[in-house]
């Protein structure tokens, strides 16, 4: 049998073999990161835009001013993101406290005084002047920091649990203010990234398996304490007779529905004409993206984050410290798993709980707090040794050769 050669007798590359030797470049996971969200952020941009328009002028507004609102966080972002992402590893460990401390005071001006602002039976909304924020989202970023400076510092006794109490009590810290606020769905997501980080550093079987039933039984007595919780539940499981409770997740399904291969175009979308309410930009954007952009759109949007996930998880195993190591799986972790739980809703797999879809839902605080964590994740991408080493060459910085070792003389 014979093989295709070229004019100098080579075996021509196949096509997985150009794919195996781009991702062995050193810096593929950094720009597999970056391409992945910017996708990702220009989507949600023309998403919010189409999606919020109705809903704005049913408002007396512009029917841009979401849509404006939305860019200039995105703007706001990008600097921000593109400076922590050449943040060394000490800087990050330093701005782990502030941030973290920075994050409770937020919670507690949101939770406990006037200028934290209840918006539908949750107050998780902190009005400072003409600027609206939400800290709960920005308390996420926070915790992946604190968690990874924490695990990072005990990285010799992380066999004890007792050793990391500190990373427990941050974690209870922020999940208790948040459910002060009766925000139930960041802290589902809160609740998952905290197991998610303690299984990244390897953290005994049994204690995760503890924690899980824990918290397990905890969402479930929120849950039962909640009328209007419950009605959702019912609502998912098919019992509830509320109509009100059914229409948001049912209009999700006849948008998906509706979309064929190509979907109606952007823009066109029936379903943004009240009957996703005021959920069609935030919370069920996904199914407005799936009616105007089908299902391409909608497996675009899937590839798109499972690229910017095994990426990340990439850039967390190449990690030659405990602290980037965390950091970069515990942004994934959050990625993932808000990403998993929204469209999850959206297809009526999972109860309404309330969550939006990284970069594309409507929504300044989580646009900021995620573009924040991907600043954070390009840094640790940078910090890969062959990435350190490309970086270095490109500046001019040659590493020093050892020429010559005699019995350590």
């Amino acid at each position: 049998m014979t093989s295709l050669t070229t004019s100098r007798g080579q075996t021509p590359r196949t096509r997985t073999g150009v794919l195996a030797e781009a991702l062995a470049r050193p810096l593929a996971d950094y720009y597999l990161v970056l391409v992945s969200t910017t996708l990702l952020l220009g989507l949600g941009v023309l998403m919010v835009l189409s999606s919020s328009s109705l809903y704005s002028v049913s408002l007396g507004n512009s029917p841009y001013s979401i849509a404006i609102k939305q860019a200039v966080f995105l703007v706001a972002g990008v600097p921000i993101a593109g400076w922590l992402s050449r943040r060394s590893e000490r800087t990050l460990q330093s701005l782990a406290v502030w941030a973290f401390g920075l994050s409770l005071v937020l919670l507690l001006l949101t939770s406990l005084t006037p200028l934290g602002l209840d918006i539908k039976g949750h107050k998780n909304w902190l009005r400072l002047g003409p600027v609206q924020l939400q800290p709960s989202e920005f308390a996420k970023f926070a915790l992946v920091l604190i968690l990874a400076r924490v695990v990072s510092a005990k990285r010799k006794v992380l066999d004890r649990p007792r050793e990391i109490l500190p990373a427990f009590l941050a974690f209870f810290l922020i999940i208790g203010l948040v459910l002060v606020g009766k925000d139930v769905g960041t802290a589902v997501v809160i609740a998952g990234l905290f197991m998610a980080v303690l299984w990244i550093v390897g953290i005994q079987g049994r204690l995760l398996m503890l924690m899980l039933v824990g918290a397990g039984l905890a969402f479930a007595g929120l849950i039962i304490a909640s009328p209007n919780r419950m009605t959702r539940v019912f609502s998912f499981l098919g019992t509830s007779q509320d109509v009100g409770a059914s229409q948001q997740p049912l209009s999700a399904i006849y948008g998906l529905a509706s979309g064929g291969w190509w979907g109606v175009g952007l823009g066109a979308s029936r379903q943004k004409w009240g009957a996703l309410a005021d959920g069609a930009q935030n919370d069920f954007v996904f199914a407005v993206l799936g009616e105007e952009l089908g299902l391409v759109g909608v497996i675009a949007v899937i590839l798109l984050f499972a690229v910017l996930t095994w990426a990340g998880f990439r850039i967390a195993l190449k990690s030659q410290t405990l602290f980037l190591r965390t950091l970069a799986g515990g942004c994934t972790s959050w990625f993932a798993l808000q990403a998993l739980v929204n469209i999850g809703m959206v297809m009526r797999l999972l109860p309404v709980i309330g969550v939006p879809l990284p970069f594309i839902s409507a929504g300044g605080s989580a646009l900021l707090s995620a573009m924040m964590a991907v600043g954070v994740l390009l840094a640790a991408a940078r910090a890969e040794p062959s990435a350190a080493r490309a970086l270095a060459e490109r500046r001019g910085i040659r590493p020093p050769r050892v020429t010559t070792v005699v019995d350590g003389r």
